[in-house]
């Protein structure tokens, strides 16, 4: 398993061995086919997140792979069963302990990459865009970060409701990314200077919603690109929060919110359903997963430094 004893860059991580794990009452022993890589492993690993979690810490919370055993009084897996989940602390692993309320079985359309790959993104995404904030038709929506892996299955998601997408990304090389993906205009942008662009592509209007989870830095531009009674999705707090609100001083009528995926699947049976419907998209060929990079577990570290340094699209993966 891929694990830290102390907080700070990339070189914190290493591989170490660990004994073979065995599922108590109520859990499953998966082999961990392919783990996804996130902002909040990062937010781990700076320690801004799990602080209540004693050192030596493992990473990773999303992934999917067979059961190999299952615990007493578990009667829904199997042996052999193909699973997925979202989170499961200590994911970038061979093996891996869990509950087994948080896994999810997979259909026969699904492999493991893709379902490792569209685990916590997918749900974000759905979450965001049919619950959140219920995009309609004619609806206008700003994504940040729009070749990554939440903004490009945020896009697809938007579109499929009959949006459009304004997407922003940080470099020309990324512009085709979301195109492909359904952007209708892209910014690139990374001085957050896009609020004007933003209000002219709208029709002068601004958007209706903006989904920014690019931190403290592009908060103010993000207000500033919505129209009156428009919506701020707010989801960056691994890259920092914004300064504290008057909200006697948000201006147009505008809502701002912190949108938290966990609220869409508060319940084991939510989770299943909000998992099955993205698998169903996956299987009608109404959403398409973009991993833009697998590495072996050995090299995690190089995942995290890719991903900070701003150079990958779509999700990243860890083989063990």
């Amino acid at each position: 398993m891929v694990s830290m004893t102390r907080v700070g860059e990339p070189e914190v991580l290493e591989v170490v061995d660990c004994s073979e794990p065995t599922p108590g009452s109520g859990q499953v022993l998966v082999e961990v086919a392919a783990a996804g890589v996130n902002f909040m492993d990062i937010g781990v690993r700076l320690g801004r997140l799990w602080r209540e979690i004693p050192l030596p810490r493992g990473l990773g919370v999303e992934g999917a792979g067979k059961v190999l055993a299952v615990g007493e009084g578990v009667s829904i897996f199997k042996r052999g069963q193909r699973v997925a989940w979202v989170y499961g602390r200590g994911s970038y692993a061979e093996r891996l302990v869990l509950p087994a309320e948080a896994l999810v079985p997979l259909p026969d359309a699904i492999d493991e990459r893709t379902a490792a790959a569209v685990m916590m993104q997918g749900l974000t995404a759905s979450h965001f865009a049919t619950k959140f904030f219920p995009v309609q038709p004619g609806d206008v929506a700003l994504v940040h970060a729009a070749a990554g892996g939440v903004g490009l299955l945020l896009t697809q998601i938007i579109k499929m409701r009959g949006g459009t997408v304004i997407g922003r990304v940080s470099s020309e090389q990324k512009v085709a990314v979301a195109k492909n993906a359904g952007a209708d205009h892209v910014i690139v942008d990374t001085e957050a200077e896009f609020a004007n662009e933003v209000i002219r592509l709208s029709g002068g209007e601004g958007v209706n919603v903006v989904y920014d989870g690019s931190g403290q830095k592009t908060f103010q531009a993000s207000l500033d690109s919505l129209r009156r009674c428009g919506t701020l999705c707010w989801y960056g707090p691994v890259l920092g929060a914004p300064e504290p609100i008057e909200i006697a001083r948000i201006p147009k009528s505008i809502k701002v919110g912190f949108a938290n995926f966990a609220d869409s699947v508060s319940t084991p049976e939510l989770f299943k359903a909000r998992s099955a419907e993205l698998f169903d998209w996956i299987a009608q060929g109404k959403l398409k997963v973009h991993i833009g990079g697998i590495y072996p577990l050995s090299e995690a570290a190089r995942a995290h430094a890719d991903m900070e340094a701003r150079l990958t699209t779509g999700k990243l993966l860890l083989i063990p």
